[in-house]
């Protein structure tokens, strides 16, 4: 609780600056939500200034299943790359419920567009994604963590990601879905690499 605390209120000062009329006590209450394929909440607005319910059909549950189970027995590293693909589905999906599907990569120059999300509507949304595909026996290799800031006041903007670790190794890896347009598969990368500052090279991001 004391680390999401920090991200809400000190590591999310750059998705605040967006809205600052999200509850903290509204916020806390989706992140430590037990999400269920056919209602869960999920963050909208920038700074989770809105929250939206949201319920799968079973055929759009199906999408997100199948990329695991089409892929058959897998290793760690290669479950990691089908919570990539898996977020960046759910994305899609949330976003033709809830007017997000627009959402844009980044935060900047963005905040005009209609359904725009920042840094931290995406990590906790993806946090909720994959604790769901965790408690249906999808990720098996892995533990969801909660979200984690980086670059706070001192060295830059600050900005969240949403966090797993291997069970086998407890090695940690981001998973950031704030770096590319709605629906593109998440940027899994080692959580130390993702700290430093990493941004994918092809990501919009940079061209801002």
């Amino acid at each position: 609780m004391r680390q999401l605390l920090f991200n809400l209120t000190f590591g999310g000062l750059l998705a605040f600056s967006f809205n600052t009329h999200a509850a903290l006590s509204d916020i806390t209450q989706i992140y430590q939500q037990t999400p269920a394929v056919h209602g869960f909440n999920v963050c909208v607005g920038g700074g989770c200034a809105e929250v939206k319910n949201v319920s799968l059909t079973d055929a759009e549950w199906r999408i997100v299943t199948d990329i695991f189970t089409h892929a058959g027995q897998t290793n760690a590293e290669q479950e990691r790359g089908l919570i990539a693909l898996a977020v960046g589905a759910m994305e899609k999906i949330v976003g033709d419920e809830t007017d997000t599907a627009t959402d844009r990569a980044g935060t900047f120059g963005n905040s005009n567009y209609p359904g725009q999300l920042d840094c931290n509507d995406e990590a906790i949304n993806s946090t909720t994604y994959m604790r769901l595909m965790r408690q249906n026996r999808l990720i098996k290799l892995h533990e969801v963590e909660d979200m984690r800031t980086r670059n706070f006041f001192f060295s830059g903007w600050p900005h969240s990601t949403a966090v797993i670790h291997e069970v086998a190794t407890g090695n940690r890896f981001a998973v950031d879905s704030w770096f590319y347009d709605n629906g593109f598969p998440a940027t899994v990368v080692p959580f130390s690499k993702w700290k430093s500052g990493y941004i994918p090279a092809d990501s919009p991001v940079l061209k801002k």
